[in-house]
């Protein structure tokens, strides 16, 4: 993962390990065939395509009430 991406992903979600999670379940779904919602002229790994999704605020997280 690029650290640039993981700096810039934690501006949208504060908690690193919400992002954690995020990215975690983003990149297994990625990994079983869903397409990407972000394009890259270069070929990216799942887990930095999931963080650019991310800042792109293309996947978002919303703490539930408990």
């Amino acid at each position: 993962m690029r650290d640039e991406y993981i700096k810039e992903a934690l501006k949208s979600i504060n908690d690193p390990n919400v992002l954690i999670n995020v990215v975690s379940r983003r990149v297994k779904q990625l990994k079983r065939g869903n397409r990407p919602l972000v394009e890259s002229l270069e070929k990216l790994s799942p887990e930095d395509t999931a963080l650019r999704e991310v800042i792109e605020g293309k996947i978002s997280f919303e703490p539930g009430t408990n």
